[in-house]
């Protein structure tokens, strides 16, 4: 277990005070039959958190609805987990303040704000059971042992563990240990579920499998889940909407269809997916539509924004939305000459490195199986796009 992570989970007062500890919900007794509970809105006003001068949450306003999943997305070092910490109560935000329901939780300790949390490292105990870590903030509420096996039982039947009650954390797989840390999060029934990164350790196909296990646990619980990753293809599957977050800020929020497709600026493009880049010069707006100079090439691209002619602006397309002209292109798509200068197969795909006349790079992706033929650098071709898949960033 990380140090710095022991230190946390043993100075936090759940953990040594059970007769402060916030009681078990009725929804946690009934929890054996499946019963839903409403998830717990959470309001973010202006936090901020500063270590010595460097500001590492600046600002953040966020509102996150009942029964959401929410993914704070972001590089290393943007502030989510920051804001996450800042949430469970386990930091301090310097100005601004947290309401969860409504009500701010600034002046309460993370062990009466009754929030499940799920770490990184997973902090299980390595000297209890799987079915005594389960049962750890139950005991430490003052659950009966009756109730307590029963609650258990419910939450290992949830995460598929049934059976391995008896076991210890060194006798399970890394995604079995992140199942039963998730079972002791839900166990008592919160209605606000904050995870840090849970599945970062694991090997992909694990953590694709237990990505569509969180979505299927989130919408048979019907609670609220706050989840940082920096994985965007993690947040993309999982959520319901997406905070990006950069240098401690909230650049954009949205659902994962509306940060792929309109992406508000050059760095939602980049990090989220792959975006090619092309600088161009409005000319006017038609329809809708920009109407762009490209290297000398005449284009369109969403109006998303509302640039002034002659203004330059820098256009992005997704390297999948590219494709090899064949001879049937319509008026509503561009048009562009380049030469191949690279070929790679990828699997499902074959990924091209293309170069425009004026010297821009260009990825397309091509399905593997595509009925195209491939291509060989030092080709010339057009390339073709829907210009409603173009947007100015």
């Amino acid at each position: 277990m990380d140090p710095g992570l022991n230190l946390r989970l043993s100075s936090w007062p759940a953990l040594r005070r059970p007769s402060v500890v916030a009681p078990v919900s009725g929804d946690a007794r009934r929890a054996v039959g499946g019963d839903k509970t409403r998830g717990a809105s959470v309001a973010l006003c202006g936090i901020e958190k500063h270590y010595d001068s460097v500001g590492a949450v600046r600002g953040v306003s966020l509102d996150v609805r009942s029964g959401e999943f929410l993914t704070l997305l972001g590089p290393s070092g943007s502030g989510k987990t920051t804001t996450l910490m800042m949430i469970a109560g386990f930091e301090t935000p310097n100005a601004g303040d947290i309401a969860i329901d409504g009500s701010s939780v600034l002046a309460l300790p993370p062990y009466k704000r009754n929030i499940g949390m799920v770490f990184q490292n997973y902090a299980l105990f390595p000297h209890l059971t799987a079915a005594d870590n389960i049962g750890f903030p139950l005991k430490q509420r003052g659950i009966d042992r009756a109730t307590r096996t029963r609650l258990v039982a419910a939450s290992l039947e949830r995460v598929h563990l049934s059976g391995y009650e008896r076991r210890y954390p060194r006798q399970l797989s890394g995604g079995q240990q992140q199942r039963v840390a998730l079972a002791r999060a839900i166990v008592f029934h919160p209605r606000l579920l904050l995870m840090d990164e849970p599945l970062g350790a694991l090997d992909k196909q694990l953590r694709e499998n237990l990505q569509l296990e969180m979505r299927r646990l989130h919408a048979d619980l019907g609670i609220t889940f706050i989840y940082v990753t920096h994985d965007q293809e993690e947040a993309l599957t999982m959520s319901d909407r997406v905070a990006v977050m950069n240098e401690g800020v909230v650049v954009q929020v949205g659902t994962p269809e509306d940060l792929y497709d309109r992406p508000c600026n050059r760095f939602v493009a980049a990090f989220i997916g792959e975006s090619n880049f092309l600088s161009a010069v409005v000319r006017g707006i038609e329809r809708n539509m920009l109407i762009l100079d490209c290297a000398g090439t005449t284009i369109r691209a969403m109006a998303l924004q509302t640039p002034t002619a002659g203004e330059g602006v820098t256009l992005a397309i997704r390297p999948e939305r590219l494709r090899f002209a064949d001879g049937t292109a319509s008026m509503a798509e561009n048009r562009i000459a380049i030469t191949v200068t690279d070929m790679v197969f990828a699997g499902d795909c074959c990924r091209y490195l293309c170069h425009t006349d004026s010297g821009a790079s260009l990825v397309l992706k091509q399905p593997s199986g595509s009925t195209g033929r491939r291509r060989h650098p030092g080709e010339r071709a057009d390339i073709l796009w829907p210009a409603g898949d173009a947007v100015i960033v």
